[in-house]
């Protein structure tokens, strides 16, 4: 039993950053109704950005983050104005498959540039492991646990409290009614590319932190995770993908210890499976977006 609330424990904190992930995709497809397949490889652009700058310019945190935050919104807005922007609105497939070529290109970019090498990320919070009693909570787990909920925390007031959150929630509820309203849909759009992008560059940096390294292969596994949560939460609910990353990742962690590393994504995938037979809505489904 305490091994299963140590994993629990864990598994919440490595979910509220599963979460974010998810809140990425999920906003996206809200506002445009398109799945941005390169949501994860953009990421991957400013994390490896500012994980080379850390190692071989500067050792800094803050110089780390800025550059992985500015690298993925240039690469974001990129993939907007060539894979969305460019693309016709009422060819959803047509984007999904630009934004999945871009994926391969960005990918294969980062190999020819590091040798398909992975590069070491050290634990930039120095935080130690804390011990209360039998319980154990890593340092870098908790940081990135702090990290995620203030992100969500910020986004839930912008979504609710802000002009721009109205708006968001006012194209992700019918588009045809918010542009008769004046709503600039595209620059509504880009603003949303941007601010998960933003989201993306911290939480990502501090993943690949906890995991202490990134390798080209982590735009796949954020993609993949990021998607699993969105699904799990309900496609186009923002309260629904929270719950899905912390359901993931207590899942994770959970399988992990019990039956071993090789079962950690094969658990994940059987749990998606059975909510995409039992109740494929997800968890908070209703097809909009902050509901």
């Amino acid at each position: 039993m305490l091994d299963f609330f140590q994993n629990t424990l864990d598994g919440a904190m490595v979910g509220a950053s599963y979460a974010l992930l998810g809140l990425g995709f999920t906003l996206t497809f809200g506002v445009m109704r398109r799945l941005n397949l390169s949501y994860g490889p953009t990421i991957m652009m400013g994390v490896y950005a500012g994980t080379a700058v850390s190692l071989n310019i500067y050792e800094s945190l803050a110089l780390a983050l800025a550059v992985s935050v500015l690298i993925s919104i240039i690469v974001g807005l990129c993939i907007e104005g060539i894979c969305f922007r460019a693309v016709r609105s009422d060819n959803p497939l047509a984007s999904m498959v630009s934004a999945f070529a871009v994926w391969m290109v960005l990918e294969e970019i980062i190999i020819l540039l590091t040798w398909g090498r992975l590069f070491p990320v050290e634990n930039p919070t120095g935080l130690a492991t804390l011990i209360a009693g039998p319980i154990s909570i890593r340092g870098d787990y908790l940081f990135l646990f702090i990290v995620a909920v203030v992100l969500m925390t910020l986004l839930y007031w912008m979504l609710f409290q802000t002009t721009f959150g109205r708006q968001v929630r006012a194209v992700g509820e019918n588009p045809k009614a918010a542009r008769l309203m004046g709503i600039d849909i595209g620059r509504v759009s880009r603003q949303i590319f941007v601010l998960t992008s933003v989201f993306g560059g911290l939480v990502g940096f501090f993943i690949a932190a906890s995991m202490h390294q990134i390798t080209p292969g982590f735009g796949l596994w954020a993609t993949v995770k990021g998607l699993v949560v969105m699904i799990l939460g309900g496609i186009g609910s923002v309260p629904g993908a929270v719950l899905g990353g912390f359901l993931l990742g207590i899942v994770e962690l959970n399988a992990l210890w019990y039956l071993g590393g090789g079962y950690r994504d094969l658990v994940a995938f059987l749990l998606l499976f059975l909510f995409l037979v039992v109740r494929p809505r997800g968890l908070l489904g209703t097809g909009r977006i902050g509901v």
